[in-house]
């Protein structure tokens, strides 16, 4: 292959898999017949809206508001054509509109102003004006382009032309609009409705908002509709159906979903937000970053505006210049309190907000003022910043402990266990099959008249395909010992680990838990040994943080830690470092001890650590699980795969030398969107092995999808060329650890990209890990095999059962499908390895992209599958290759070693407009030497 092509083609499918017992399955696919339209075309427009002083409008959601309108009042003028509007600047109809050309004009009533004037004045004294209550805007349409129909038809003959891309984003946007004439909130392919029922409880000023994803996709059996599940329809008013609501909740992992900011009081939403007993106790500058861009209505009038800020002052002092008018009928500028006019002039009653800080709305230089307590939060807004950790866990314990908390109360255990629960969660299976039928029921998609309008009309029956049960893989343990996991689990009751560490000159800190850390080490040494660990005693002295720095600020408590341990070692003659720390920390999730204490131990110190927050009542379970990360940390193994000493199997990996990579790339959360992105790779080592690995990290400009360091060549101070990427550092890994050999098959794992970003993938990230082996020798010419993993997807199967095929289980793990709901084209397939809860297993779909090694499709869809039983921090099958775990803990690992300011904080602010400057991207901390090699991730 040449190194120097910046473009590769997506492989075709060269067949289906054959290996597996068969299964009947129903998927969440609805067929999709189409007659054909007289029109033949779909007609596509430019839409341009102005203000009436030809100012574009750039409000987002009134669009569809002022469309609306068009289409109400200029029924001729539009030829009586029914249109779909994507919201923006683009509309489609079936056939022509009279002419190439129209413009509309339209008014609005009773529309918040959203512009401002020019003037300026100083910023503590701001005008506040009176609003138009109606608008007048101006609506050019104009035509742009024409799609055939005809690509629809070609899709349901499993055919795939260039046209179809277009036909199917112009279907799509019929169901937008669909749902939008419903007044759902529409987030990309995802609809979520303004009704309680699809609430969960309040956590935090938000709730989760539960609604349904639907799109059209592709098939070799047609085209089709996925549609995810909607939100549980039930009133929630007794526990029996409270207890049946959260369980569906809970196992309904394909729900789309969504934080929805609580309507009602800013007030009351600022209290909960915060979990802060009145507003006296409020943090504003957190308050502000909460509120900014969401929307609130104002009292008296009415009328909705979008919050830019926070004054600085409070509402008694806050001014503002009002033109009161004066008895002669003229207007005379008068400086005035917020609080002053709105108690005085307007004559309305404020209890709280003499003191409290003013809502600020408009732009820097010409914002206007109101009292918080008249705002009111409209509803179905979305809450895009990160809830906290322990929202976080507010939203999981809803779902997982109240229906414990049911379960607990029965008194027939026994009976409860053999027989009531596994009806009840065949229940709930049953509920989420007919929940999705019910969506396609209740969507009214077949009534819309766009969709009859280009003749297509959609089924309401799953789509039945046929799925294989792939063999377990055999793993081996201690021993020499063999063994088949039974439903994709296994544990280590009376089995030793295949490669255990020696667990030796290490050590033992507390932050501040309640611990009986005696016991905890006993225990821990005969645990291991029970494994094959060889578990020395740990120094004589546990190092328990000092209670007088219990509230300093993490970094000086780490900092201390260390002090008092080199100190109390120095003083027991005991020279160097430990090679390992177990450390105790008093909180579970929301540590702050945490990533300080990683950044000390893998950045500056080179010392393996393990952090536990222990439970009361440890059992020899608990101490088995953090004693299979420690071996993994320590360069252990705890299984492996029986065909990694056995070279007879699948020789493509086994026989020759064979180069496995995880890729990933992570994101700042929700209201962290300037501090930089992060790139982790994985790649394996110690060849022919295949589950033992090696990380590199590095920080990239936000938002960037793409690795941009896999190659780096750069010149060093010799003045020769060297290659500083990822793919260089993992490569030499690999040579050194596999005795010198250079691997002739590569194969990369790619997670976190969507289907439009596939050809980047092979023109820009394949490309540089081809030019980066170039680099190396120029006639060494590796082969490469590119696997594309989504998680994120809506598609799901359920079992077969009679003949009126309802669904009679989960699908088992193992279980793959590569036909009917499959691309027509591409070499694609679906694959549950994983045992889930009932209802709850959500395949990954894997995309091949690009394959020189040349697998059949059969040992290609075995090596998936086996590369999802050698995750070494678990004794279960994952849901998705374990390189590609790997490479999303490191990244997420090496995240908490790295603080980056919120830019929110730093950004300077004027007028409630908060702006940031371009933040130049930090770099990521190269590891120490010491653990560089290590699975510090595990």
């Amino acid at each position: 292959m040449d190194p120097n092509m910046n473009t590769h083609l997506q492989m075709a499918r060269s067949g289906n898999g054959s290996r597996g017992q068969k299964i009947d399955l129903l998927t969440n696919h609805f067929g999709v017949n189409f007659t054909t339209s007289k029109s033949q075309h779909f007609f596509q427009y430019s839409v341009a809206i102005t203000y009436e002083d030809e100012n574009p409008v750039e409000a987002k959601g009134i669009g569809r508001k002022i469309l609306a309108k068009v289409q109400e009042t200029y029924q001729t003028d539009l030829g009586s054509k029914h249109f779909a509007y994507d919201g923006d600047k683009t509309l489609f109809t079936v056939g022509p509109l009279p002419n190439n050309k129209l413009d509309f004009s339209v008014v609005l009533e009773d529309m918040s102003c959203t512009r401002s004037n020019t003037s300026t004045s100083d910023a503590n004294t701001k005008r506040l004006r009176p609003h138009n209550q109606s608008k007048r805007f101006n609506v050019a349409i104009s035509f742009a382009a024409k799609i055939s129909m005809q690509a629809i038809q070609g899709a349901l003959q499993g055919k795939e032309t260039n046209d179809l891309q277009d036909a199917v984003r112009v279907l799509d946007v019929i169901l937008r609009q669909n749902a939008a004439t419903k007044g759902c909130l529409l987030v990309r392919q995802s609809f979520f409705h303004n009704d309680a029922k699809y609430f969960s409880n309040n956590h935090g000023g938000f709730h989760l908002c539960r609604g349904f994803h639907s799109s059209f996709r592709a098939t070799q059996g047609g085209l089709s509709l996925n549609i995810g599940n909607s939100f549980f329809h039930c009133t929630v008013s007794n526990v029996e159906s409270k207890l049946i609501f959260l369980t569906f909740c809970y196992f309904s992992s394909d729900v789309s979903s969504t934080l929805i900011v609580s309507p009602g009081p800013v007030i009351d939403f600022l209290v909960l937000n915060q979990e802060v007993r009145d507003p006296s106790s409020i943090d504003w500058k957190k308050a502000e970053r909460s509120l900014k861009n969401l929307r609130v209505k104002v009292d008296p009038s009415n009328r909705e505006y979008k919050i830019t800020g926070l004054t600085r002052l409070p509402c008694r002092d806050q001014t503002f210049l009002w033109k009161k008018k004066q008895g002669n009928g003229e207007t005379k500028e008068v400086e005035v309190t917020v609080y002053d006019y709105f108690t005085k002039h307007l004559e309305i009653e404020l209890r709280h907000s003499g003191g409290l800080p003013c809502i600020s709305v408009g732009k820097p230089k010409r914002p206007t003022y109101f009292p918080i307590e008249q705002c009111h939060l409209v509803s179905l807004q979305r809450y895009t910043k990160a809830p906290t950790i322990f929202q976080r866990s507010k939203l999981v314990k809803e779902s997982v402990q109240k229906p414990q908390e049911k379960m607990n109360m029965l008194n027939n255990v026994r009976v409860f266990k053999n027989f009531i629960l596994p009806l009840f969660f065949f229940s709930v299976l049953i509920l989420i099959f007919k929940f999705h039928w019910q969506a396609i029921k209740d969507s009214g998609y077949n009534n819309d008249p766009m969709l009859q309008d280009c003749g297509v009309r959609i089924d309401s029956d799953f789509t039945q395909v046929e799925g294989r049960v792939l063999p377990t893989p055999r793993l081996k343990v201690g021993n020499g010992e063999e063994f088949q996991p039974r439903d994709g689990r296994w544990n280590f009751n009376n089995k030793k680990l295949v490669e255990p560490a020696t667990v030796t000159r290490w050590a033992v800190v507390n932050f501040s838990a309640r611990c009986d850390t005696k016991r905890l080490i006993s225990d821990l040494i005969r645990c291991g040994r029970m494994k094959g660990i060889n578990v020395d005693p740990p120094y004589k002295v546990v190092f328990q943080e000092d209670p007088n720095y219990r509230g300093a600020p993490a970094n000086i408590r780490v900092e201390k830690m260390f002090e008092q341990m080199q100190s109390e070692l120095r003083k027991e003659g005991i020279e160097g470092k430990p090679k390992f720390i177990l450390c105790i920390l008093a909180e579970k999730k929301n540590s702050l001890v945490y990533g300080p204490w990683k950044r000390r131990n893998l950045v500056e110190e080179g010392i393996v650590t393990q952090c536990i927050a222990p439970t009361p009542k440890i059992n020899d379970q608990y101490l088995t699980n953090v004693l299979l990360k420690i071996n993994a940390k320590l360069g252990g193994l705890n299984s492996l795969l029986a065909m990694e000493r056995s070279r007879a199997m699948m020789p493509l990996v086994t026989q020759v030398p064979t180069f496995i990579v995880g890729m990933d790339v992570s994101h700042g959360s929700p209201g962290q969107s300037d501090i930089p992105s992060i790139a982790a790779v994985v790649g394996s080592r110690e060849w022919p092995l295949i589950s033992k690995y090696r990380a590199c990290v590095r920080t990239q400009s936000r938002k960037v999808e793409m690795i941009d360091s896999l190659f780096k060549p750069v010149t060093n101070e010799k003045g020769k060329q060297v290659d500083e990427g990822i793919f260089w550092e993992l490569l030499f890994d690999f040579y050194i650890s596999s005795g010198k050999k250079r691997p002739e098959h590569i194969i990369i794992f790619r997670d976190g990209v969507s289907e439009s970003q596939f050809n980047q993938v092979l023109s820009i990230e394949l490309d540089q890990m081809m030019r980066a082996c170039k680099f190396v020798e120029e006639n060494w010419e590796p082969k490469f095999t590119v696997i594309i993993a989504q998680k994120n997807h809506h598609t799901k199967f359920f079992q077969a059962g009679g003949t009126d095929n309802v669904p009679s289980g989960n699908v088992p793990p193992g279980t793959i499908v590569d036909s009917r709901i499959c691309h027509p084209r591409n070499n694609d397939f679906y694959l549950c390895a994983h045992a889930g809860l009932i209802g709850t297993t959500r395949p990954t779909h894997y995309h091949v992209l690009y394959d020189e090694i040349g697998f059949s499709t059969d040992d290609l869809q075995e090596l998936v599958h086996s590369l999802s039983y050698v995750y070494q921090r678990s004794t279960t099958a994952i849901s998705v290759v374990a390189p590609i775990m790997y490479a999303h803990l490191a990244a997420a690992q090496m995240a908490t070693a790295v603080k980056f300011e919120d830019s929110s904080e730093t950004s300077s602010s004027h007028g409630g407009i908060t702006t940031s400057e371009a933040v130049p991207v930090s770099p990521m901390p190269k590891l120490n030497v010491d653990v560089a090699s290590s699975m510090f991730f595990c």
